[in-house]
């Protein structure tokens, strides 16, 4: 398939998404295929001896309507590496501003209670479900699931990387990262904006510090359930020794052992409820990049806006006949040819000026339009997602609490009953 032009276009115009009523009502990739990541492989590059090991995870792509042309066949299969993963994120980032990006899970061990790395089949396996997450979001997108290289991405074995380098998004990106890197100081910031910008900062140190807090947590809770596991062999072993108590004592160390072995599962579902909310964690950060980049426009207008002003003090003291610095200097006058001169280029110049600040303020009137809709979008999502997760959460440590109390009375019925 061309990277330029798709077979087939949405239905629906992206220029009709004015509320998040439209925005869930358009017609969307997942409502005509099945995407998931069946499985990983590790493999390597290099010679026997200097060897670069990595991943790749399998996307499989199964078409459920067998009229539906946007995809080049039915049942399609592709690896691709977290690499790759990366470009069609930063692509989808440049190329869609105004849109909250769905993040990538996190690309190191962060916020870990144990010793992990991205070797680990446990990461690898959690970073596979997070992957395949990141597709099913962006193929729920309604402005970003029928994008021509997100397309090839799921469908184009050779020459994808190419192909979307060919896109010029990199230089794009930076250029973007030139411009944000500038301390943006605007002179009246849009409040709502501004609002939204602080509210990501403050959702990401939220989450971030929710996020260290149960590391600590597990990691603590993991040690002491692992050290009843000293119980279990010390009342099997006293078991030996006592004829009338060896049966209770037996019991009750296996009791211990399961405490001691139960804390795997708990930790294991916690992890996932933790991919959970560290998804979040980076869609804080993808809501402050939409911020700055309504910020990098509305500059760009109050710029132009600096520029006309400065051009029509210049004009007016050109029209005025006020010499320049020079001719101040050493005494000479424009005559009034060289003024008139002066004064048309300028009102060419002008012109130009209302031109731009026309064309700054269209593009940040459809940015603010689109990017409301999709932050609205995202709150109406994150409040779903986030209420879901935390009472999971929740929901596990009562049902380990309940576990653990079960247990303890077996304990307490085994020792009464000697």
């Amino acid at each position: 398939m061309s990277a330029n032009v798709s077979p087939v276009k949405p239905s629906k115009s992206q220029n009709s998404i004015e509320t998040v009523e439209d925005f869930e009502n358009q017609d969307t990739l997942i409502k005509h295929v099945d995407i998931s990541i069946v499985e990983s492989e590790k493999r390597a590059n290099g010679t026997l001896h200097v060897r670069d090991h990595y991943t790749v995870y399998l996307i499989d792509l199964k078409v459920k309507e067998p009229d539906y042309k946007l995809v080049q066949s039915k049942i399609s299969t592709i690896w691709r590496r977290y690499t790759e993963f990366e470009q069609i994120h930063d692509y989808l980032q440049v190329t869609y501003p105004h849109v909250v990006i769905p993040p990538l899970p996190e690309k190191r061990v962060l916020y870990a209670w144990k010793k992990s790395d991205t070797t680990d089949p446990e990461f690898i396996e959690r970073r596979r479900a997070g992957l395949e997450n990141f597709l099913l979001r962006v193929a729920s997108h309604p402005r970003l699931c029928f994008d021509d290289q997100f397309l090839n991405f799921l469908q184009q074995e050779h020459g994808w990387r190419e192909t979307i380098t060919d896109s010029g998004y990199i230089l794009q990106a930076e250029n973007k990262l030139k411009s944000l890197s500038v301390s943006i100081r605007l002179k009246k910031p849009d409040p709502e904006i501004e609002s939204v910008k602080n509210y990501g900062k403050q959702l990401e140190t939220n989450l971030g510090n929710f996020l260290y807090t149960r590391s600590k947590i597990i990691e603590k809770n993991y040690a002491l359930c692992k050290l009843h596991a000293h119980y279990g062999k010390l009342f099997s072993e006293w078991s030996v020794i006592e004829k009338e108590m060896g049966d209770g004592l037996q019991k009750a160390g296996h009791y211990f052992d399961f405490i001691a072995d139960s804390i795997e599962s708990i930790a294991e579902d916690e992890e996932q409820l933790a991919d959970q909310l560290k998804e979040y964690l980076f869609y804080a950060a993808a809501l402050q990049q939409l911020c700055a980049n309504h910020e990098a426009l509305q500059r760009a207008l109050e710029n132009a806006n600096d520029a006309l002003n400065s051009r029509i003090s210049e004009r007016e003291r050109a029209a005025a006949g006020k010499a320049g610095l020079m001719s101040r200097l050493f005494g000479g006058t424009a005559p009034d040819i060289v003024r008139d001169q002066t004064t048309r280029a300028l009102d060419t110049k002008i012109a130009a000026d209302r031109a731009a600040i026309q064309h700054a303020a269209a593009d940040l009137t459809e940015f603010t339009k689109k990017a409301l809709v999709e932050i609205e979008y995202f709150q109406k999502q994150k409040d779903k997602d986030l209420h879901e997760s935390l009472v999971s959460y929740i929901t596990l440590q009562v049902k380990a609490a309940k576990k653990n109390l079960h247990t303890w009375m077996q304990i307490k019925e085994c020792l009464q009953n000697m």
